[in-house]
């Protein structure tokens, strides 16, 4: 058993297909097939079940699979070790972010970023929760900006910010007469809200207690994948909905005819956290991420420990 070996059965366990696989690992299909053969048969047990049409792992492949993840993490590890005695900062850091936090916070981190760690070298990944707690799981990223917590006894995660709400209503909407929005104005709104994979729906549906009265309304089954989806139709006069403060910071309110308003709630925020595996070895480079991003956050959130 080797290294290399053990890279081959993990990209086939992501790819699902020979051919996918030998190209991730730079070999002919044949090299691949016939490694994965050999291992098997060292080993005395099938990893993947082919047939002509699919390729699944079966039971003890999995728990083989999960071993071999943490194996090549440490191998990692040790270069990184070694890269680190010259530069604790040095080499990639994969890092993923939810789509409603992405685009309002990475252009503020990534200049800076690389004037104080030069030679770390951000991969961003843009995904849904859900998708990037998986791939943290399955070692393809090291860390995540989530707005959720996670229950994963092998994750942990640094706190950074509170992200408070932002009421985003049409020009000349009925709450444009009042002077602070209240939480009984929340629950009695027309509400646009995102789909269900991206986790800012769930927060705002808490925070204007949806969960406790049905949906009306002729958008009331709307669902869109974007923010910047829903703030069009809020611009076009279809309802309301709640925005991150770091959006606010974007284009999309010129010429929008959308007002947004900021909420004196309590519960009306969401809390960002850096999230990784307790078994990654370059805390220095997360601590580092994190450093930089608490000190270009302009004034509209508040740093968790400020």
């Amino acid at each position: 058993m080797n290294l290399r070996d053990i890279k081959y059965i993990l990209a086939l366990a992501e790819t699902r297909h020979f051919g996918r696989a030998a190209e991730r690992c730079f070999v002919s299909q044949p090299t691949l097939s016939g490694q994965i053969k050999k291992l098997e048969d060292q080993l005395g047990v099938v990893i993947f079940e082919r047939t002509n049409r699919s390729v699944d792992v079966t039971p003890v492949g999995e728990e083989i699979l999960s071993h071999a993840r943490l194996l090549i993490e440490q191998a990692d590890a040790i270069e990184q070790v070694a890269r680190a005695h010259q530069d604790p900062l040095a080499g990639p850091l994969r890092v993923g972010a939810i789509p409603t936090l992405s685009p309002y916070l990475m252009p503020l981190v990534l200049v800076p970023l690389k004037q104080h760690c030069s030679q770390l070298k951000l991969v961003l990944f843009e995904e849904t929760t859900d998708a990037l707690l998986r791939r943290l799981d399955q070692h393809e990223l090291d860390a995540a900006l989530l707005a959720t917590p996670t229950s994963n006894p092998d994750l942990t995660g640094i706190p950074l910010f509170d992200e408070p709400f932002w009421l985003a209503h049409p020009h000349r909407h009925p709450l444009d007469a009042k002077d602070d929005i209240t939480q009984k104005d929340l629950e009695s709104i027309d509400l646009l809200l995102l789909s269900e994979a991206h986790c800012l729906s769930h927060q705002v549906m808490e925070v204007c207690k949806l969960a406790d009265r049905p949906r009306t309304g002729e958008m009331a089954d709307l669902r869109a994948a974007s923010l910047e989806t829903l703030l069009q139709l809020v611009g076009a006069g279809f309802g309301c909905t709640l925005v991150p403060a770091l959006a606010i910071r974007s284009g999309w309110m010129t010429d929008t005819r959308i007002i947004a308003r900021r909420l004196e709630l309590p519960d009306a925020r969401r809390r960002i956290s850096l999230v990784f595996r307790r078994s990654f070895p370059r805390r220095a480079a997360l601590e580092a991420l994190a450093e930089v991003t608490l000190s270009q956050l302009p004034d509209t959130v508040k740093a968790v420990n400020a």
